[in-house]
């Protein structure tokens, strides 16, 4: 049973927290948005940004933030924000899993410290997946910021059989909150289910937003989890997943006829593939294009 905890916070992270958050925070200045001009009946705010592939983790963050900022401008209440963190070009499960999640921690601390001001952090609360990773953020990503942590699950003796102790949501809020950011919600099935849970108790009807950080929804969108098995997790991608607004999002497909998913809101969906150092843009839409689409259909014909 002790494994479970080593998987989710490895012991052996030795690695500079301090520095690592430096390399976060760097200069920003050189990074910008290009607004090119359009004219016809698609001349909208979507077709109105063209945000290049960011070359590394510090732009990255910078376009995480700024598409956050339009999204709550324009009065989005749930947001999503997917990308990869062993590297730009990584796809899930190509680094051990306990250090993706140490560097989906550092990243979480890079974005929150770009988005939030400093007189909002205590009405910011930041949900980790289980209890024991608060006690870690706080040691080590999270050392000295003054945002709320707080936890989805927390563990019980039975957490090798994937069982969790039932956090109630209502009681983990302040009438103060107005941001819940939830961070990489996907080791355990039954995380999003609590987030739907967070969302439907504190967020509707209220004026307060919540942004889900690197919760592979695609595992869920894409049928990973056999219906039959997670009735619940069906209904989710029916009934929650829809209302989401997906701000920011990288994907990628390896092999011969690769690519990239990219969005960064308002501007559409890009299909975009590397050639000679440069990303050039195969394929446009406005709404997400599945997966499957994508790996099937769009890379292989262009």
């Amino acid at each position: 049973m002790f494994f479970c905890s080593i998987y989710r916070v490895p012991v052996a992270f030795k690695i500079s927290l301090h520095n690592q958050r430096c390399e976060l925070r760097g200069k920003i200045g050189r990074n910008r948005i290009v607004i090119r001009a359009v004219s016809g009946e698609r001349g909208s705010a979507s077709s109105a940004y063209d945000v290049k592939f960011p070359s590394d983790y510090d732009q990255l963050l910078f376009q995480a933030k700024a598409a956050t900022d339009l999204a709550l401008k324009d009065g989005k209440q749930l947001l999503e924000i997917e990308f990869p963190t062993t590297s730009l070009e990584s796809v899930p499960g190509d680094g051990e899993g306990g250090n993706e999640m140490t560097e989906s921690m550092l990243l979480t601390r890079g974005y929150c410290d770009r988005l939030i001001p400093p007189e909002k952090t205590t009405k910011t609360r930041i949900f980790f997946p289980e209890a024991n990773e608060v006690g870690f953020a706080r040691r080590s990503a999270f050392e000295g910021s003054t945002l709320k942590l707080d936890y989805l699950t927390k563990p019980s003796l039975f957490e090798d059989f994937g069982f969790t102790t039932k956090v109630k949501m209502a009681d983990r809020v302040k009438p103060e909150d107005e941001l819940f950011l939830v961070a990489y919600p996907y080791f355990n099935v039954n995380e999003m289910l609590v987030v739907e849970e967070l969302y439907n108790e504190a967020v509707v009807g209220t004026e307060r937003k919540l942004i889900i950080f690197n919760g592979e929804l695609d595992r869920i969108r894409s049928g990973y989890y056999p219906p039959f098995f997670y009735p619940k997790l069906a209904v989710l991608a029916k009934t929650f997943l829809p209302k989401l607004e997906t701000v920011y999002y990288v994907h990628n497909f390896k092999g011969r006829k690769g690519g990239i998913l990219f969005r960064s809101y308002p501007g559409p969906w890009k299909v975009l593939r590397k050639l000679g150092g440069t990303y050039v843009a195969l394929h446009e839409q406005e709404e997400m294009p599945s997966l499957k689409e994508v790996a099937l259909n769009i890379l292989p014909s262009a």
